[in-house]
């Protein structure tokens, strides 16, 4: 009897815990709905309409006419190679260097708080505040150029950061390198750190160096937190739109940073072709989610086991 009595009160219990969790988890479920799933099904829908943006006539629709445009167009296609060229010359240093800087302040014993602030700070501004400084910095007149000449010791050559077409793409990546390493090394300072402590003094006691921990130790515990770096900075990269919009609004060419975002953008505003662009939106997104499949795929992580 006092068995049954205690289950009662545990199935209570957990009733009440499920619906205080209910409680607090539909919010975040509603605004996801409203603000996330909602805009991709209607972009869906929209894909198959030709419709005007400024147009007060109802949306036509054609079908799959906007996809058979988009992808037998020169103009998608340099998009698409522009996001793919920004993507791998963003994010794969991205990753390296902030593994790095993460493996250098954790080795360091004072200034670790200083050093994480120090590579930190520039992911709090806004894409389009980083974009204005560094249009500055590469003013022919600007310190990027004035640096460039000290190294070199060839004052008053303009380097054309933001006329060239290879320049202005090494330029753009620079500005999101500057801009997100520091974010991304701070989730790889939280993996090293959630390594315990004991491993590593195991594997100095069985005669390993520094490198061969770091390598046969520290890397394959770290491997889930790898695997979110990689695909977070992706999709940041993928996503890319400031940078490029306010270099192009200054007079940088473009065609060699005309990434998909900033297509999009183009279509619908410029062009007012809304079904158009949402198509390129549905095309992205499944870029996105075929990258991201496969990068899971590609690294089956599986839970890390500390024993």
């Amino acid at each position: 009897m006092h068995r049954i009595k205690e289950m009662k009160h545990t199935g209570g219990i957990e009733r009440k815990k499920a619906k205080w969790g209910w409680i607090f988890v539909v919010p975040s479920i509603v605004f996801f709905a409203i603000f996330s799933f909602y805009p991709i099904i209607n972009a869906a829908y929209t894909s198959f309409f030709k419709k005007n943006l400024l147009s007060l006539r109802p949306p036509k629709f054609i079908g799959f006419e906007n996809y058979t445009y988009i992808f037998t167009s020169e103009d998608f296609w340099n998009s698409f190679r522009s996001t793919i060229t920004f993507t791998l010359g963003t994010f794969v240093p991205i990753v390296v260097f902030s593994l790095i800087f993460a493996t250098f302040i954790m080795s360091r014993r004072r200034f670790q708080k200083f050093f994480q602030m120090l590579f930190y700070s520039p992911a709090v501004l806004s894409s389009v505040t980083a974009a204005v400084i560094w249009l500055m910095i590469f003013d022919p007149r600007g310190l990027a150029n004035q640096l460039l000449d000290f190294l070199t010791n060839s004052p008053g050559i303009d380097r054309h950061w933001l006329s060239s077409s290879a320049m202005v793409q090494l330029s753009t990546i620079i500005v999101y390198f500057w801009k997100y390493v520091g974010y991304f090394t701070i989730i790889f300072i939280s993996g090293l750190a959630s390594i315990p402590q004991s491993i590593h003094e195991a594997s100095r006691i069985d005669g390993a160096n520094s490198w061969q921990d770091f390598v046969h130790i520290t890397l394959p515990l770290l491997k889930p937190t790898t695997v979110l770096v990689s695909i977070m900075s992706m999709l940041q990269c993928l996503k890319t739109f400031s940078t490029q919009y306010l270099f192009t609004q200054s007079g940088a060419p473009t065609q060699p940073i005309n990434v998909i975002t900033l297509n999009i953008y183009n279509t619908a505003i410029r062009d007012h072709s809304i079904g158009r662009a949402s198509a390129m939106s549905i095309v992205l997104f499944l870029i996105m989610l075929l990258l991201t499949w496969f990068q899971f795929k590609v690294s089956k992580t599986d839970e890390v086991d500390y024993n």
